[in-house]
């Protein structure tokens, strides 16, 4: 399979670590291999490196190994807690430190977090930028991701061209902490998108109406979305296939939350959003896509999920 990564052998190598392989992780290593870039990574669990050893990478047992051999180290997990345990745990990467080592983070986190970690690493001589990603697996794969970069411009700068190739549209924001909460605004929508879509399938559903004239007639107005044109028609399948998990959004939305307490500010959509989210993780559905959270609203309103076109038909019109 290594014959599949086509290195373009015009890019500038620079040895790259990736810090965290899950679906995002795998999805943006698969593309820098392609890309030609040289690659190393790390994972807790180390089944999830296994496609990229297969193309390339050279796994390695820790963060400091990682830091050991790369230029450029990309931060890919959970949550902060994460994040800090990587970079300042055992055999963590500033145990792996050496001149010029930057660090990135394209974690999602709480952006007040994100400074203190940043300001850690600064008394290790070690600069590290936020850069968070719109977008999924599925884009990722090909470069198509959106960035929102902060931190040390000329840092950021220096490694931009990567930046580039992950994404084909970067945005530089300002100094640590400021891509975080864009990031987590960005998740607001996606949260709110995905909840109004559901009630929004749902109410028609039980009306006998056949959700794909709903969702036809949304994206011939002014509020269509992006989610609204594709995932919704697959969400109306039952069709949840997992680009982020309904968990992982729970995770960001307490973040959210979390970070408005710092700024003392009420948002009391995104508190509701919270519970409903939460509900649904327990009764089951966190595993699936976010877009799964139609599947649990569908549940508790007892409406069938399964669709097919002679199961409509409008009361309203005889």
């Amino acid at each position: 399979m290594k014959n599949d990564i086509k290195k373009n052998q015009s890019s500038k190598i620079v040895k790259i670590g990736i810090i965290g392989t899950g679906i995002l992780g795998n999805a943006v290593g698969l593309h820098l291999l392609r890309s030609g870039y040289e690659l190393t990574v790390y994972n807790r669990t180390k089944e999830k490196t296994n496609k990229l050893k297969i193309n390339g990478a050279k796994v390695v047992n820790s963060p400091k190994n990682v830091a050991e051999n790369s230029e450029l180290v990309i931060i890919i997990v959970k949550d902060a807690n994460a994040v800090k345990k990587v970079s300042f745990g055992k055999n963590g990467i500033v145990d792996g430190r050496h001149p010029g080592l930057t660090v990135a983070d394209m974690s999602t986190i709480n952006p007040m977090e994100s400074k203190k970690i940043s300001k850690i690493f600064l008394k290790y001589k070690i600069i590290k930028l936020d850069i968070p990603v719109m977008g999924g697996p599925n884009v990722a794969i090909n470069g198509e991701l959106l960035l929102m970069g902060s931190g040390n411009k000329e840092r950021f700068d220096k490694f931009k061209n990567i930046f580039n190739k992950i994404a084909n549209k970067v945005f530089f924001v300002g100094g640590n902490g400021t891509a975080h909460l864009i990031k987590l605004s960005m998740n607001i929508q996606i949260t709110m998108l995905a909840l109004a879509l559901s009630e929004g399938i749902t109410l028609v559903k039980s009306a006998k109406i056949d959700p794909r004239i709903f969702l036809d007639i949304l994206n011939s107005t002014y509020f269509k979305t992006g989610m609204s044109e594709n995932k919704a028609y697959k969400m109306i399948q039952d069709n949840f296939e997992v680009t982020f998990t309904l968990k992982n959004l729970k995770k960001d939305i307490s973040t959210i939350t979390d970070t408005a307490k710092s700024f003392k500010i009420n948002l009391p959509m995104i508190e509701k959003a919270k519970s409903v989210y939460s509900n649904a993780i327990n009764k089951g559905f966190g595993d699936i896509d976010y877009t799964g959270i139609l599947a649990y609203i569908e549940e508790i309103n007892k409406t069938q999920l399964k669709i097919t076109k002679n199961n409509y038909k409008n009361k309203f019109i005889t």
